[in-house]
């Protein structure tokens, strides 16, 4: 299963992601992006493509895989 993460070390804090998918991101407490919702939409794939400084990722999501190796 994927899910989108953000790095916001390289977060121009720009708003993009937050304006066009705001369903997925909002602003933390410094102004970065931050994830609300974590499921990758077609919405989320274009933010992606679209973040200015590549900040915006999908990723395999392992969690169940660890919760069933434990």
């Amino acid at each position: 299963m994927e899910k989108v993460v953000v790095d916001s070390e390289r977060c121009l804090r720009c708003g993009l992601c937050v304006g066009t998918a705001p369903d997925t991101f909002d602003y933390g407490e410094d102004g970065e992006s931050v994830v609300k919702n974590d499921t990758v939409t077609e919405q989320v794939r274009e933010v992606v493509d679209m973040c200015p400084v590549a900040a915006i990722s999908i990723v395999e999501d392992n969690t169940e895989e660890e919760k069933t190796e434990e």
